[in-house]
């Protein structure tokens, strides 16, 4: 089986590159349940692999999504990965998506309840 080459975020931790065999079930077993790609709003190159039910699962939230001008649209729970878009498959990154993602995901946010709703404490770098 092909492997791919791929950035881990996990909750806490800072990115990591592994290499895992590019089939479904690895990368279910990467973020722990069945997968969802989550498409990134600047970038057709890339995607985000995460366990489509992480946050029904209870699963650690992991990262913030923000929009184009800054602004969080969404939270991922659990471990995901940073992918490769290939035609009809994922493939392995580039070393340059490799250090964008790298940089954009370096510093583990940290979250809590706070009044019923969910906050996020961003540490400085």
């Amino acid at each position: 089986m092909e492997e791919i080459t791929v950035l881990v975020v996990e909750p806490e931790k800072t990115p990591y590159v592994k290499t895992v065999p590019s089939g479904l079930a690895s990368l279910q077993q990467e973020v722990g349940g069945l997968i969802e790609a989550v498409y990134l709003w600047d970038d057709d190159q890339c995607v985000i692999i995460c366990d489509e039910e992480g946050k029904l699962k209870n699963k650690k939230y992991c990262r913030v999504l923000r929009d184009e001008d800054g602004y969080i649209y969404d939270a991922v729970a659990g471990t995901f990965l940073i992918v490769g878009l290939g035609a009809d498959n994922f493939t392995s990154l580039e070393s340059k998506q490799i250090q964008k993602y790298s940089k954009l995901f370096a510093v583990p946010e940290f979250f809590f309840q706070l009044d019923g709703k969910l906050a996020v404490i961003f540490p400085k770098e």
